[in-house]
């Protein structure tokens, strides 16, 4: 299955705060806010929803093809993903720009407040997807996620004139996004991907209910964090995934796109959706207990054995039999 995915490549700046940010909140002065939080932890390392879900289909073995958009400083990181089986020749490299940042503080309570650099990342309508697919394809899956919104919704259109299924998943870019441009990205995705939080806010954007919204794509994924995964298709079906407990949170930055790197790893080696699902789970509590989006250690014996230990025997074989797993 050969899968491209569009979205951010980032450099990630990650603070952690030792206090709350809730400490330092003080209700009836919310507009107008003035804080500084003093972090006691400042790591830099490689990010960007596309380039973090790249590399985890990478991981798995497959050859997942990058687009999106990096700046001058791009050639170590280009080096790095190249290295962990990421095809990044559809990448647009800027003559004059950096490479987007993502700038985040981390509390004690594992709440976030970060900051959004787009860089080079505003060059990402310039690529031309049925050029990728020309060159890289035929695909069978665009995964469109955050990037530049205008390149979303031109990297969505191409798909669909190309007649290859989307996996929409707006996430951040959702609080930019209008009503139409939203239902543009959503309107006939073979998956759609959000979490609670963006969930709702999406379906404040596109003015559809639930109902309304699940009937106009494939299957809708939702992750809960600690709770787990939801999985929802517009004939009813529903299916609960729990989480994969974690044994010491070390960084919650790109769990979501662990999971989807997982779930899109198991439905390119035919495993179902709750199969798919399950193994997202195991890897994003692999990368929860990792620093960095992209540095955790992946081994296919401890994957199976979180599986096993959460979901039962069965499904570790099932998922065991088709799992390649590249260090």
């Amino acid at each position: 299955m050969r899968i491209a995915v569009a979205g951010s490549i980032a450099t990630d700046h990650l603070m952690v705060f030792p206090g709350r940010f809730r400490d330092q909140l003080i209700t009836d002065r919310l507009d107008r806010v003035s804080l500084s939080f003093l972090a006691d932890r400042l790591d830099v390392r490689r990010g960007g929803v596309g380039a973090n879900i790249a590399l985890g289909l990478g991981r798995f073995g497959l050859r997942p093809v990058l687009v999106g958009a990096a700046g001058t400083d791009f050639p170590e990181y280009d080096a790095w993903l190249t290295r962990h089986g990421v095809d990044t020749a559809s990448v647009r490299v800027s003559d004059t720009l950096h490479t987007a940042r993502f700038v985040c503080t981390t509390d004690a309570d594992q709440n976030q407040i970060a900051t959004f650099y787009a860089g080079a990342m505003a060059e990402a309508s310039r690529i031309d997807l049925a050029a990728a697919h020309r060159r890289a394809g035929p695909f069978d899956l665009v995964l469109v996620g955050a990037d530049d919104p205008e390149a979303m919704l031109r990297h969505t259109a191409a798909a669909h004139a190309l007649g290859v299924p989307v996996a929409a998943d707006p996430s951040q870019q959702l609080a930019r996004l209008d009503t139409g441009q939203t239902r543009r990205l959503v309107d006939c995705a073979r998956l759609l991907f959000t979490n609670e939080y963006e969930q709702a806010l999406l379906l404040e954007r596109t003015g559809w209910s639930r109902a309304e919204a699940l009937g106009r794509v494939g299957a809708w994924i939702v992750t809960r964090g600690a709770d787990g995964v939801t999985l929802e298709t517009a004939d009813g079906h529903r299916q609960d995934v729990p989480a994969v407990p974690t044994r010491d949170v070390v960084d919650p930055t790109g769990v979501g796109d662990a999971f989807r790197a997982g779930f899109l790893a198991g439905l390119a080696r035919r495993l179902p959706y709750e199969r798919a699902a399950q193994l997202g789970c195991a890897l994003a509590t692999v990368v929860i207990e990792s620093l960095g989006t992209q540095e955790y250690k992946l081994l296919a014996s401890d994957l199976l054995d979180r599986i096993g230990t959460v979901y039962g025997r069965r499904p570790a074989e099932e998922i065991a039999a088709c799992l390649t797993v590249v260090s």
